[in-house]
């Protein structure tokens, strides 16, 4: 009796992709993926989420991200075959010409997209899923000095704005949106949008309309926690002053007639230690 022949092993056995086979698939089977299958998706990733793009040509020779990408996954090669001092000579040449530093040892997915480029870092133990979008100054680093696992890791669709900063050996979730500046150092459940420092979730769901390939590229469009806060905080005390009017006690004008420094310091004080 014949035994059905699943997409891999039918990969496995001619060598060639199945389209509805997933990228999952694929790394448990053990299979690679050639570095120019590697490159192309590269490129083309490049006008699904740069609208500046205008032709491969340009995208090949003017764009720093794709230089460094390439060259780290020819380096990565190296340092899985053990030639690591080469490896690191490679990373170094595509540092010096891209100003983008990433480890020879990190693991980039597919499709892996560095707009701009200028000063991003990666370290070793990085791990990159697919379809990820990192922008300049975002770096992703370790927080101690022992060796193993002291990166973060991204899960597919991730994109990190400008200068942001993910720190240790974190996860961040599929389709994880983080705002620029922001500092990241705990984990990040999938489908979330995290602001601030240290990083806060703002969004536990993704309300804006998906981009391409259902990276939304909107990392820009995030709420304020901070604004939000003080209106709460400001709304309270319209409340609290309106109670007070109802009861005869006097309110306006009260902050520009006392004495800051006699009751916000002295007075409090008495009054905390009185209290039981």
């Amino acid at each position: 009796m014949n035994k059905a022949i699943t997409p891999v092993a039918r990969m496995q056995r001619g060598g060639i992709r199945d389209a509805a086979t997933p990228d999952s698939a694929i790394a448990a089977s053990g299979l690679r993926v050639g570095l120019f299958t590697l490159l192309r998706e590269d490129v083309d990733c490049v006008f699904q989420r740069d609208p500046a793009a205008r032709s491969r040509f340009e995208v090949l020779t003017t764009y720093p991200g794709v230089h460094a990408i390439l060259l780290q996954r020819i380096a990565h090669r190296l340092w899985k075959a053990e030639l690591r001092y080469l490896a690191r000579l490679l990373s170094w040449i595509a540092r010096l010409f891209t100003n983008i530093d990433i480890h020879p040892g990190a693991t980039l997915g597919r499709r892996f997209f560095i707009d701009h480029g200028a000063g991003v870092v990666i370290g070793e133990t990085a791990e990159i899923g697919d379809d990820v979008t990192l922008y300049h100054g975002v770096t992703l680093g370790g927080t101690t000095w022992n060796k193993g696992k002291r990166h973060p890791t991204l899960g597919n669709g991730v994109v990190i704005g400008a200068g942001a900063k993910i720190l240790g050996a974190i996860t961040l979730g599929d389709s994880v949106r983080v705002g620029a500046n922001s500092v990241v150092v705990k984990d990040v459940p999938a489908h979330r949008t995290v602001v601030g420092i240290p990083g806060k979730v703002v969004l536990r769901s993704d309300e804006n309309r998906p981009g391409a390939l259902g990276i939304n590229l909107d990392h820009h469009l995030i709420p304020d926690p901070v604004g939000r806060a003080i209106a709460c905080l400001m709304e309270r005390i319209e409340v609290l002053e309106k109670a007070l009017r109802a009861k005869g006690e006097p309110v306006d004008g009260q902050c520009s007639n006392c004495e800051a420094d006699d009751l916000c310091g002295t007075q409090v004080i008495h009054v905390m230690k009185r209290q039981p």
